[in-house]
């Protein structure tokens, strides 16, 4: 099989399309021939060693992925071959094959096609996650989501909006905010020429924000959690600006709110029947259309490296997506 292989910590630059062996499963194991593999911030991290988890060389990236059961391991039931499915792999998907803990194996929904199969479940779920679990979003609420125009900021304005909330979508371009607002938010903020601040003040009347929804970290972390509202929550999703925030923590104190971490993930691996649940939910929305997710591009496998640097230096919006039958 073809595989874009990682064999040292670098930029994605330094990624090849090589040969490797064709994967065989263990018991508890499924193989899957890879038709999409969606391109997620983790992958940014994990060929660069700066990832909570470092796989031995050499590796594919590649955290989630929608293909058919090439072949099973001996005590997996509920997939077999032939089968069109979603995994999630952690890493390993950038490749034509994939074996995958069948725990982490589930069949397609019907409707589907596999370049949305695999670009939906991590983003949204990680979103749905946050919002309906962590920040128990409700009906009425404000909701901020920054670097509004990315894969899990789109899921985040769609789903805070079938939820009720009144969405704020800030991000750093006019054409990523039009993309938000195509998604349903209610209010733009183009923080690369407005004072988010302000823009947050007038927006709210001065009562400030419930919830944020914080895939970016940096210097708006600190920004935001200030225009919070009494008993506003602040979900900390991830650092696609590079830069952990240090946060004054009286600022919490001083707001009655909440800092709250979400790690889907982790909680998918504790708490795998809520997150079937999830799922379930979610699917249910895409299939009665209140979800769009938005694909803005496919790549070839021997181009997923630039596939990679384009969600990096966070020049797109949306969802990306990996081919790797395609060469």
């Amino acid at each position: 099989m073809k595989a874009l292989i990682c064999n040292q910590w670098a930029p994605p630059e330094a990624l090849v399309l090589e040969d490797r062996p064709d994967p065989t499963p263990g018991d508890n194991d499924a193989v899957v021939r890879v038709h999409a593999a969606g391109v997620n911030f983790p992958d940014t991290l994990i060929v660069q060693g700066k990832y909570q988890f470092k796989p031995e060389f050499p590796f594919s990236p590649g955290g989630e992925c929608a293909g058919v059961i090439e072949s099973v391991g001996a005590k997996v039931k509920h997939v077999k071959p032939g089968d069109k499915v979603i995994c999630f792999t952690g890493w390993g998907a950038f490749a034509q094959l994939v074996v995958a803990d069948a725990r982490a194996v589930l069949p397609m929904p019907e409707g589907l096609d596999f370049v949305t199969a695999s670009s939906f479940v991590m983003t949204y779920a990680t979103s749905y996650h946050a919002l309906k679990d962590r920040a128990k979003l409700k009906a009425g609420e404000t909701l901020l989501v920054l670097g509004a125009s990315g894969g899990v900021g789109l899921a985040a304005i769609e789903i805070g909006k079938v939820l009720g909330a009144r969405v704020i979508a800030a991000a750093s371009s006019a054409e990523k905010l039009a993309v938000c607002k195509e998604h349903g938010a209610d209010e733009l903020i183009d923080y690369s020429k407005e004072d988010l601040k302000e823009r947050l003040k007038a927006i709210t009347g001065g009562k400030g924000v419930d919830v944020t929804y914080d895939p970016v970290g940096g210097p708006y972390t600190e920004v935001a959690l200030r225009s919070t509202a009494w008993r506003g929550r602040l979900l900390v999703i991830g650092f696609a600006n590079g830069e952990i925030p240090k946060i004054p923590i009286n600022l919490a104190l001083l707001k009655g709110c909440d800092i709250v971490g979400v790690f889907w993930g982790d909680y998918a691996k504790r708490e795998p029947m809520n997150n079937l649940a999830d799922l379930r939910v979610l699917i249910g929305w895409l299939k009665e259309g209140k979800l769009k997710p938005h694909i803005a591009g496919t790549y070839p496998l021997s181009r997923g490296a630039e596939a990679i640097r384009l969600l990096m230096d966070r020049r797109v919006s949306g969802k990306i997506v990996v081919t790797p039958q395609e060469i």
